[in-house]
């Protein structure tokens, strides 16, 4: 397969400025993107459905640390900055991107514009999961960055929950293919890496990010050019979700992972 001159990317993505460190990264190598961004998913069917897999007491400590992480990144500014810099980013979406708002990943708004844009990738940092009809919609691969080595950290806080739990030589990130469930698709790419001292729950994804920059780019490079080896990875499965108020503390002060 030859690689197209004119690549038709599609950046799928949310709202957080996080997420412009990947696209950045892909617009320096293959020129302008598609952007896709999906509204927030409303805070009461976030919480109800969390309430149905973990329980309300589970969901009124992660409401709890929820507040709590508001002043954490206010106190995190200086260092998010910093990983921007070092990504030679800005903290908005590339300027030289059409960008198309939708609700949702699963509406049909989104479906319609991948179809008409009939992308020959798509790359999926930071949104909901996206459902069968979205997946099927369009024959392009769909590519999703993950902050966490799967499926052994599938979900949320992956460079968190790594690091809580003493395994920081898996602390990775990880490019896979997106099938409908969390993170649990066949990987394409994982690297470890170290995470520097100064960051925390509100910093590790940013730094994760800057890091993941070149297998993001590689992936999507193999998907162009007809040459995508997803594989299977011979690990523990288990999907996490927000630290609690409790937990967040107990672990900061028993281990400094904070």
């Amino acid at each position: 397969m030859v690689r197209p001159k004119n690549p038709n990317i599609v950046f799928l993505t949310g709202r957080s400025p996080l997420y412009s460190i990947i696209a950045h990264a892909l617009v320096e190598k293959f020129g302008p993107l598609t952007i896709l961004r999906e509204e927030d998913e409303p805070k009461g069917l976030f919480f109800r459905r969390r309430v149905k897999i973990l329980g309300p007491v589970a969901v009124a400590g992660q409401i709890a640390f929820g507040v709590l992480s508001k002043f954490i990144a206010k106190w995190s500014k200086a260092r998010r900055a910093e990983c921007f810099r070092l990504a030679g980013a800005s903290q908005e979406l590339p300027e030289n991107c059409e960008l198309i708002e939708i609700p949702s990943v699963n509406s049909d708004e989104c479906r319609q514009a991948l179809q008409t844009i009939s992308p020959d990738v798509v790359m999926v940092v930071g949104t909901r999961i996206i459902g069968k009809k979205t997946l099927q919609c369009t024959n392009a691969p769909f590519i999703n960055y993950h902050p966490g080595l799967t499926p052994k950290y599938r979900g949320m806080h992956g460079g968190y929950w790594t690091l809580a739990s003493g395994d920081a030589e898996n602390l990775a990130v990880t490019v896979h293919l997106v099938d409908e469930n969390v993170d649990a698709g066949d990987v394409l790419y994982q690297q470890r890496l170290a995470m520097p001292p100064g960051n925390n729950i509100a910093t590790y994804h940013y730094h994760m990010a800057v890091e993941a920059r070149s297998i993001a780019v590689k992936a999507i490079g193999d998907a162009l050019d007809g040459k995508l080896k997803p594989h299977k990875v011979d690990l523990p499965s288990k999907q996490w979700f927000h630290p609690t108020l409790w937990g967040y503390i107990w672990t900061g002060v028993t281990r400094g992972v904070w």
